[in-house]
């Protein structure tokens, strides 16, 4: 074999590694592509997909003062809160859908309410929650105090409970597109 043939039997070896050296590259980054595809799927089956009853955000949050209209006035000229009644509904876009929008209750309470009762703490929170149905019979087998049958609304179903530390506890599944019909005050 002459010098010549030696170097371009070198050059075509050299070739033929390379282009086994970019394929098995290339199996590799689409076997890794499909193991992170894979793990996203069961992510999202975990979560997106997931008929569990559960909480899915804060709802409102609720609390007593001294004067209801004050506490608005105050919050809306330092804060930029766009209070109505009510208080105000901060709009925001769903996460599994940003095309769906959600909303998340503030509301002042005169300190003589009794709506949070028998709670005697000074607030209330309200949760956001898929399968209510479901979640109240999870709620019952594992003892939690309920305080109301649900009662359903246009913009959603509702229910109250009391926590380990006696806070009473609002759960909505709501209907947003029929809730936002209602919506005055609005903080974007």
């Amino acid at each position: 074999m002459t010098k010549k043939q030696k170097k371009k039997n070198e050059m075509i070896r050299n070739q033929i590694l390379f282009i086994l050296l970019l394929l098995f590259t290339i199996s590799c980054k689409e076997q890794k592509q499909n193991e992170i595809k894979n793990q996203n799927e069961t992510i999202k089956e975990k979560t997106m997909g997931n008929d569990e009853p559960r909480v899915t955000g804060v709802g409102g949050i609720f609390f007593k003062t001294e004067n209801p209209d004050k506490t608005k006035e105050w919050y809306q000229n330092n804060l930029g809160l766009n209070t109505d009644k009510w208080g105000t509904n901060f709009e925001w876009f769903q996460g599994r859908d940003s095309t769906k929008k959600g909303f998340t209750q503030w509301s002042p309470f005169d300190k003589k309410t009794k709506h949070f009762e028998p709670s005697s703490k000074n607030f209330m929170i309200n949760y956001r929650v898929v399968h209510l149905e479901k979640l109240l019979a999870k709620l019952e087998e594992n003892g939690v105090t309920i305080l109301d049958s649900i009662e359903t609304f246009e913009y959603g179903k509702f229910v109250h409970i009391m926590d380990n530390e006696g806070n009473k506890i609002e759960l909505w599944e709501p209907n947003d597109v029929e809730y936002e019909k209602l919506v005055e005050g609005r903080t974007k």
